[in-house]
């Protein structure tokens, strides 16, 4: 991968997002998949999708025991976070938390901040199937008087999505819960430029299919192994 991160800013959003449509090979995503699909007892049912967390849950008061992640979610995505400069500003320089998502058509997460646990970065890896991301800014969650977001941006599958300060900070982050992402255009996708396969959804849908996110992050706070009883109780 030969990508200027710069060349992959979505400048219709204020501060920075970035997106790369090919971050990763198909092999690569297969790969991936089949990992996620190996490990399947870290699955944790939730009322609207399923989640694996990698290497564990926060404690009660943020904290993350220090574990490194599995070798899976290491090679090829982290050494290329490294290669851009990703997490160079970031207080361990690297991601040290993935949290894995799938949403099956129908499926999605209300808007919501990820919080003060972490840096405020966040750099997601797609798989499977593309989909909507839609983005409100706080107060106004509910976006426009008619209901919809201020942003969309169509993650596409094998891209890589990179959002931090005022987009991280300043506005809240879903997924509708649909079988079909609609209004898909330049007008109404703030990434259309940087879509690899724009004339897929230029008829201005996209429907949907089980989608897997890796969604990597830096947690501030991290208990070492001495320490692990006092962060467990949040003392």
């Amino acid at each position: 991968m030969n990508v200027d991160l710069e060349t992959a800013r979505i400048k219709s959003l204020p501060d920075d997002a970035f997106y790369i449509a090919d971050f990763i090979t198909e092999e690569e995503e297969q790969v991936l998949l089949q990992k996620v699909t190996a490990a399947h007892f870290r699955w944790t049912q939730l009322s609207n999708r399923r989640l694996q967390t990698w290497p564990s849950a926060l404690s009660k008061s943020n904290a993350l025991i220090s574990s490194p992640l599995p070798s899976w979610l290491v090679a090829p995505v982290v050494s290329r976070f490294e290669s851009l400069g990703i997490f160079a500003d970031a207080p361990h320089k690297t991601p040290n938390h993935v949290l894995v998502n799938e949403y099956r058509p129908g499926q999605g997460i209300m808007p919501h901040e990820d919080g003060a646990a972490y840096y405020p970065l966040v750099a997601t890896v797609s798989l499977g199937a593309p989909i909507v991301l839609d983005l409100y800014q706080k107060g106004q969650d509910r976006g426009s008087e008619d209901g919809r977001p201020q942003c969309r941006i169509l993650q596409e599958r094998r891209s890589l999505l990179v959002t931090t300060k005022k987009i991280y900070t300043d506005y809240l982050h879903g997924i509708a819960e649909v079988t079909t992402d609609e209004g898909l255009g330049p007008g109404s996708i703030c990434n259309w430029d940087l879509l690899r396969e724009q004339d897929r959804y230029r008829c201005g849908w996209s429907e949907r299919e089980t989608r897997i996110s890796l969604t990597y992050r830096d947690v501030l706070k991290v208990a070492k192994v001495g320490n692990t009883m006092r962060y467990i109780s949040g003392r």
